[in-house]
């Protein structure tokens, strides 16, 4: 920075306010040497009343610790809880195949396959063996990638049991509730910013 102007300035300003706004927030890690990877994804099939698109949720966890998630409205419109859940499904494998790469290039090398936990059978049961019939020949090919993975076990699809469902409730909405946070500090710095 040879040359800062005042828009430099504005926004390094904005950037501190942000920092010191969020100081509050942190994510503990503990000592550990669990270092697997575990995923938990859900959707909500047509929540948005506007335009019926899904919001696809996941969170990775190593260890005990949550420490990626994402919570987005799916780009397409879905015709069933099943598609919504294989549209979330295929993004969280995708991070997943992501964070293995990551992880292997930080000599932590994911051994095993990455348990993806699932509440949807019919998701699962898809996912493993991708037949063609009139209930799933609408889905678009890009999101039979989940496929390739499960074939290379490089991630596994498992069925979220009572326990694990109400586990992976409880990560999603805390998740949920932490964006929400998150979105109400920069609104708020925003609102500074711009006085």
């Amino acid at each position: 920075m040879e040359a800062p102007t005042v828009t430099h300035m504005k926004a390094a300003k904005r950037i501190l306010r942000y920092l010191k706004g969020i100081i509050e927030f942190s994510l503990f890690y503990s000592p550990s040497n669990n270092f697997k990877l575990l995923g938990y994804c859900d959707s909500d099939w047509a929540r948005d009343l506007d335009d019926r698109k899904s919001t696809t949720r996941f969170v990775f966890y190593m260890g005990d610790t949550a420490f990626t998630w994402s919570s987005k409205k799916q780009p397409i419109v879905t015709l069933s809880t099943c598609e919504a859940e294989y549209v979330t499904d295929t993004s969280c494998v995708c991070q997943a195949i992501w964070l293995r790469f990551l992880l292997r290039e930080l000599h932590l090398t994911q051994e095993d396959s990455t348990e993806i936990f699932i509440d949807n059978m019919s998701t699962i049961a898809l996912a493993k063996n991708p037949v063609f019939d009139n209930r799933s020949k609408h889905i678009n090919t890009r999101y039979h990638y989940i496929t390739e993975y499960i074939i290379e076990k490089a991630v596994v699809t498992c069925e979220c049991g009572v326990n694990r469902k109400k586990e992976e409730e409880e990560l999603v909405a805390s998740v949920v509730e932490l964006e929400r946070v998150m979105i109400e500090h920069v609104l708020f710095i925003s609102t500074k910013w711009a006085e």
